[in-house]
């Protein structure tokens, strides 16, 4: 079943007793009685109180597992990675395109900008990132899902390379590569996702993996996160 209707659904069974008072509501009011609709209001003052931080703590928990919570990893560990890594919590979603071989991984470009210097490190986050089975044992799957962590890092250090061939510390032109470097990512991501599949056109997998393991290799001098200035001044 659609993970909306199931949500749906659970609104509408938790609302019954709402919509039940309700009718009393408006029966009782034709006979000029009005004490049921007072008693109605607080009924659904309460209902509104509970469900309220319910549905705020399913979202939190949908978004980050904090009960499960394991701090964003850098790129040196990226050896280290397998499906236990992955903490997140997904409620409702139970299969992609009807096959329940599927995870999703959660990365971000991180900087930090100071007064003379930046710091461009890629972050993968284990307790945003989700698969559907623990257990699943497939290794085309945990390396697809870890391409995307090497994609990330890999326009880290492209934003790095653009940097530090400035010829001063300029922070809105730092700013500026940044935030192309994030767009790029994000589009490269989709294709990735698009072309193999989610791991399952084999070839294409292959094909991204030699291309991306390549550029890295290329750009090996810039794995280190942080950019110093104070020789260009």
């Amino acid at each position: 079943m659609n993970e909306n209707l199931i949500a749906i659904l659970i609104l509408l069974i938790y609302f019954s007793p709402v919509f039940y008072q309700l009718g009393i509501v408006i029966k009782e009011s034709k006979r000029g009685n009005k004490i049921p609709l007072k008693r109605f209001r607080k009924f659904l003052k309460y209902s509104v109180l509970i469900i309220v931080p319910i549905i705020i703590g399913f979202g939190i928990l949908n978004h980050t597992n904090y009960l499960n919570y394991e701090k964003p990893l850098t790129f040196d560990k990226y050896e280290q990675i397998t499906f236990e890594n992955f903490r997140g919590l997904e409620f409702f979603k139970k299969s992609l395109y009807g096959n329940e071989r599927f995870a999703y991984v959660v990365t971000t470009i991180d900087s930090e900008i100071d007064d003379n210097s930046v710091k461009v490190q890629s972050l993968f986050y284990p307790s945003r990132s989700f698969v559907y089975k623990k257990n699943i044992n497939s290794k085309e799957l945990l390396s697809h899902e870890k391409y995307h962590i090497k994609i990330t890092e890999l326009f880290a250090r492209k934003a790095k390379e653009k940097i530090s061939k400035l010829n001063r510390f300029d922070e809105y032109k730092i700013e500026e590569i940044i935030r192309q470097a994030n767009k790029n990512e994000r589009q490269f991501q989709t294709e990735y996702d698009y072309n193999t599949f989610h791991s399952y056109v084999l070839s294409e997998q292959k094909k991204y993996e030699k291309e991306v393991d390549s550029l890295l290799n290329l750009l090996s001098e810039y794995k280190e996160p942080k950019i110093e200035f104070n020789d260009k001044n």
